[in-house]
């Protein structure tokens, strides 16, 4: 038996806009047995209500595995760093400081300010801008490196998965920083929904390093794990959703998507590490 019976992939984006086509947001839905399910909404306010739509009308009582491309996490230490202990210091002072509205007007930068300004009182760690906000908190490039007594640079598993860029990165070629800024707001208004909060959890920080037995499971995800699909009349975006989604429902039909909840390669301190504070992309061993 397998432990999904759906896999939903999100490719995020941190446009400032309303976007569509390439470079935008794509949601995939693989169902194994019937086709694959894509949308493309123009804003983050329009993807969450079509996530929240098929999660708790189209797809019934079925068993779903959510996976968003950008880091749950950030590097150990940054919790402790803002004066909490955990992940959830993290994503509620996230919550509380971005103002990401219906039309994708944000303040993603003015956040990353503000967290530079508390974290190290200088433009560190977070890094990169649009070109227009540029001050002694925030840094477009030319950020100094990280030295001893500071922050990593990278988690756990960008250490392990070399191209994945750094959470603190905020702008430029494959950064996430934004996406992860903007994101993790999303998710956790979508796990605490009213008619999802008591079957949703998070991987790895609400469940431990085991496989979740609750319907709806939010985990971090890296389509550039495997090779996109080519889908006529769609960009790269799509075909990466929709390659994603069915390598884990494959996975999961071979009885190899469970153990990777497990994350048995890895130390009994860095597993607290993972799981307390830093996450891990599902899938990487």
């Amino acid at each position: 038996m397998t432990a999904f019976d759906a896999y939903l992939m999100v490719d995020w984006s941190a446009a400032a806009s309303p976007k569509r086509g390439r470079d935008s947001i794509w949601l995939g839905l693989t169902r194994p047995g019937t086709r694959l399910r894509l949308a493309n909404p123009a804003t983050r306010h329009d993807a969450v209500a079509t996530l929240t739509h098929w999660l708790t009308g189209t797809l019934g009582s079925a068993r779903v595995l959510v996976g968003w491309d950008f880091p749950f996490g950030y590097p150990a230490g940054t919790a402790r760093a803002l004066g909490g202990s955990t992940w959830r210091t993290l994503w509620d002072a996230l919550a509380q400081a971005v103002d990401d509205r219906d039309d994708n007007a944000n303040n993603r930068y003015t956040v990353a300010r503000d967290l530079n300004r508390r974290l190290t009182g200088e433009a560190f760690p977070f890094w990169g801008h649009s070109g227009r906000d540029e001050d002694r908190f925030l840094r477009r490039r030319g950020r100094r490196p990280h030295g001893l007594g500071d922050l990593a640079e990278r988690r756990l598993i960008e250490r392990r998965v070399r191209r994945a860029q750094p959470v603190w990165k905020l702008a430029g070629a494959g950064a996430v920083g934004s996406q992860a800024l903007l994101g993790i707001p999303r998710v956790r208004a979508l796990r605490h929904h009213t008619a999802l909060a008591a079957d949703s959890t998070i991987w790895p920080f609400e469940t431990g390093l085991q496989a979740p037995t609750v319907r709806v499971v939010h985990a971090e995800v890296y389509p550039s794990l495997v090779a996109p699909r080519t889908l006529a009349g769609r960009p790269k975006d799509a075909g990466q959703v929709a390659a994603i989604g069915r390598h884990f429902a494959s996975l999961d039909a071979a009885c190899q998507l469970v153990p990777c909840f497990a994350l048995d390669s890895l130390t009994p301190a860095e597993r607290r590490i993972v799981a307390r504070e830093e996450a891990w992309i599902l899938g990487v061993h």
